[in-house]
């Protein structure tokens, strides 16, 4: 693949991580029990912002991670079965994103991971006073989410460590900003006062539409690397 068909698949891979709602969830809890605190608008702004700064850095250090064991494991030249293997993986959780991405609540907006990572996540943004505290909520959230992030943060490392080194730096870039796009906008609307009310009304409204994108999405991203990747390969169609 060229330089700017990998840098593309990078940045769809991370627009897909960008729709998944934990780190959106928690941030509008720790929002919420900030303001109802009676906190100044500065403090939950500095709360708001080391949590979103914490998420950014976990999913910076998380690709790296990525990136480094399979560029020790293979190298370069990952060979095409490990590709299959994580197209695959792609496309199982594009359907367990449609099938299972929420689970039954109150509110029927219950994400579908390990209650006690959730129990967890809800006591953390409570207790969340200091900015140190919200950074590593922040850092908590994205280990939280592993399991549905695994794809695109194992497809884009495979693409980078294809890439010169400039364009791998260029790449864990690009792919940590377009992944907190989602997260970003949530902050600028909370923070310039916007209505936590609406936000979660508009969430809980489009919740359906927002899993069924991220899983046809996911497997729009594995057949296309498939196809570009592995049977461009095989065929030896260069």
């Amino acid at each position: 693949m060229d330089i700017l068909t990998s840098l593309a698949i990078v940045g769809f891979a991370a627009l897909i991580h960008a729709s998944f709602q934990l780190s959106v969830s928690v941030l509008t809890l720790l929002s919420g029990h900030a303001i109802g605190a009676k906190k100044s608008r500065a403090r939950v702004l500095r709360l708001t912002s080391s949590y979103t700064t914490g998420v950014g850095i976990m999913t910076l250090l998380v690709l790296s991670f990525a990136s480094l064991v399979f560029l020790h494991f293979f190298g370069s030249e990952v060979p095409l079965i490990v590709w299959a293997i994580v197209c695959g993986l792609v496309l199982g959780i594009g359907i367990a994103v449609w099938l299972f991405y929420y689970r039954r609540g109150a509110d029927g907006t219950e994400l579908w991971i390990p209650r006690s990572f959730a129990k967890f996540l809800s006591e953390r943004s409570k207790k969340a006073n200091q900015s140190a505290e919200a950074f590593s909520l922040g850092l908590t959230t994205v280990i939280s989410e592993l399991i549905f992030i695994i794809p695109t943060v194992a497809i884009a490392a495979l693409v980078l460590i294809d890439l010169p080194a400039i364009w791998q730096l260029a790449g864990i870039g690009i792919y940590t900003l377009i992944s907190l796009l989602s997260l970003l906008i949530v902050w600028s609307l909370i923070t310039s006062g916007k209505s936590l009310g609406r936000i979660q009304k508009w969430r809980t409204e489009n919740k359906r539409f927002l899993q069924f994108s991220a899983g046809s999405a996911l497997m729009v991203l594995g057949f296309f690397v498939y196809v570009s990747k592995i049977m461009t390969e095989a065929l030896g169609i260069y």
